[in-house]
């Protein structure tokens, strides 16, 4: 059977240099250009499961990111896909356009099913049917083994009536069939890993803990789900020689939820060997030193936390369950390591106040996470903040089907005067805030806390570079090399701005094409090279002109914009059939290098077109 998984863009996206003029169907009014962040380009892991379930089960499957394609070629693209099912992933963000899409498949494949599912989809499904009569089911919740019934179903030419877990059309109206029970054992479903090159790992399923903004809970279920140890082990051992950037994000809603497991998956992967950087999201309270350790030790470079407020009434008003004291010494444990950490900060949160607001502002000066950042309450169904909000009268979920907005993105009950303040003060400070780095001394102390970490000899090197000690810095940044550092490219990248910084041209044009030869897909590099690429054109040089460059390795990935896992372009041939393949590593590999990038007199390959995820 032939299965189409669709991303779908927003909304109608226009053509560049195109007007803007698809009146509803279009961008909000308000809408710039970055208000899409660059995680809402990623294709969700959730597709990718489905993909890997339906792969296993023997179905042809293509995986297609559209979401920013315009709107054109994304008709052009559906138009010519003729697929026996086609399924999309529905977020707030992304509702209009799974509405569009649908329409777009029926008009152009009017016999074929059309299944949705998805955290918006989910607390919502007879309103999405209601409002949108192109969508033929809703799969709610947890949907590998939902979606796979259907499709073999509809395979079999039989109905699809009373499939558990779904919301249907039928004759005599909507029908919500049979809950479906979670899965109990994750170890059932295969690997998205196997089939996909995504740079992003589920280890789990749900959350234990019930904030008020967060709709976990509906999506997963009560409670926290973990695959096995040695199941997330051979899922990284089958991912990581496909990577050519060696780094992972981790996006589990409470990765350490269960601080044994992962101290093992962590000695895991030291046994192993899987040499690689990797971040993840967690909670303050279920952090400990030991953990801190062993996490670091097994490559965890930044650990984000969902801190939200520092007003301790927020904290409770939202169920957070934390304390501002947990939150300082989950702070302190992981710079002992050298392990970076992101504070996830929030504005309009309920009991929302000027004074909960600066007590937030004074927080952050005192706790000095590395970096922080701030969203607006966004209002998401199946949270209790909307339960609540419903219930009060203070938003319909009507809202949804008939606004044209990105998100709800609303203070929950703050006055005007104070939602003027909030929304005053986050114009001039939205975006990832830097705020904290070490210094040489702290990062000596990491060092000697963990031995020959190649890791935190980098850290060294870095606040030497910093401070211009540049012989130490050297040093550290070989050494890092020597021990066998998963991203050498960011290692060279300093050795070339040390010999900048020496005067020595040559060694540092060496250095880039070392980089450029060996690990070249990094934002920082990048720009330092086309720095340099055109001071060159310039006769920098001879014209004693300024070369400014910058050093820095905190985890960020830089993915290039490559089907199916960011919206890049699509082979002439992708509406064919074929039976479908694991990816090599050699074709991995080769795909990287069509784009060179030059210095002086030399050429650096350095791979595709590439979107930031940080």
């Amino acid at each position: 059977m032939r299965i189409a998984l669709i991303y779908p863009p927003p909304w109608k996206i226009p053509l560049k240099g195109e007007p803007a003029d698809f009146g509803a169907d279009g961008p909000p009014a308000e809408f710039r250009e970055g208000d899409l962040d660059a995680d809402f380009f990623q294709t969700p892991y959730g597709l990718f499961s489905l993909g890997a379930q339906a792969l296993r089960a023997g179905h042809q499957v293509k995986v297609l990111n559209l979401s920013n394609f315009a709107w054109a070629a994304a008709e052009e693209v559906i138009r010519k896909l003729d697929a026996d099912l086609y399924g999309m992933s529905c977020w707030t963000a992304n509702r209009r356009g799974v509405a569009l899409v649908a329409n777009a498949i029926k008009r152009h494949h009017p016999n074929r099913p059309v299944i949705i599912g998805g955290p918006h989809a989910t607390p919502l499904p007879r309103e999405m049917l209601a409002h949108h009569p192109d969508i033929d089911v809703v799969c709610t919740g947890e949907s590998d083994h939902t979606f796979l019934e259907l499709a073999e179903r509809i395979e079999r030419g039989q109905s699809i009536s009373d499939v558990p877990g779904t919301v249907y059309r039928s004759p005599s109206g909507l029908v919500t069939a049979p809950p479906r029970d979670s899965i109990r054992d994750l170890d059932t479903l295969e690997s998205p890993h196997r089939y996909f090159d995504t740079h992003i790992l589920m280890t789990s399923h749900g959350c234990p803990w019930a904030c008020t903004f967060c709709g976990a809970e509906t999506s997963w279920g009560r409670g926290f789900r973990g695959h096995s140890v040695p199941y997330v082990l051979d899922a990284l051992e089958a991912a990581l020689p496909r990577y050519r950037v060696k780094m992972v994000q981790v996006k589990d809603d409470t990765f350490t939820t269960n601080k044994k497991r992962v101290i093992e998956l962590c000695r895991g992967i030291r046994e192993r060997k899987l040499n690689f950087l990797w971040s993840c999201d967690t909670r303050v309270d279920v952090l400990s030193e030991e953990l801190l350790y062993e996490m670091r030790l097994a490559g965890c470079q930044r650990l984000s936390l969902g801190v939200e407020s520092g007003s301790q009434t927020i904290l409770d008003a939202i169920h957070k369950k934390i304390t501002k004291d947990e939150i300082l010494q989950a702070v302190e444990m992981a710079k002992k390591y050298g392990v970076h950490v992101r504070f996830y900060m929030m504005l309009g949160n309920r009991g929302e106040t000027v004074q909960t607001f600066r007590e937030t502002l004074d927080f952050l000066r005192e706790a000095k996470p590395h970096q922080y950042i701030f969203s607006c309450l966004s209002i998401y169904p199946g949270t209790h903040d909307f339960q609540d909000a419903e219930a009060a009268g203070r938003i319909d979920r009507s809202v949804y089907f008939e606004g044209d907005f990105q998100e709800l993105k609303v203070p929950y009950d703050a006055s005007e005067d104070v939602t003027r303040v909030l929304s005053d003060w986050f114009s001039q400070n939205h975006g990832l805030r830097e705020n904290y780095v070490e210094d040489s001394n702290e990062a000596r102390a990491v060092l000697g806390r963990l031995g020959e970490h190649h890791a935190a000899h980098l850290d060294v090197g870095g606040a030497h570079f910093r401070e211009g000690a540049l012989e130490p810095a050297e040093f550290h940044v070989r050494r890092a090399l020597e021990l066998g550092h998963p991203t050498p490219g960011l290692a060279y990248n300093y050795l070339a701005l040390i010999a900048q910084a020496r005067g020595d041209l040559e060694g540092m044009k060496g250095h880039f094409l070392t980089a450029a030869r060996t690990d070249p897909q990094h934002q920082v590099l990048i720009a330092n090279v086309e720095a340099a690429r055109g001071w060159f054109a310039q006769r920098g040089p001879e014209r004693n002109l300024p070369l400014e460059l910058v050093g820095r390795h905190d985890f960020r990935l830089f993915e290039r914009t490559q089907q199916p896992t960011l919206p890049g372009p699509l082979a002439d041939d992708f509406h064919h059939w074929e039976a479908p393949g694991v990816p090599s590593p050699d074709a991995e590999a080769g795909a990287g290098a069509s784009m060179r990038i030059d210095i002086s007199n030399e050429s650096l390959p350095f791979g595709q077109k590439r979107l930031p995820v940080v």
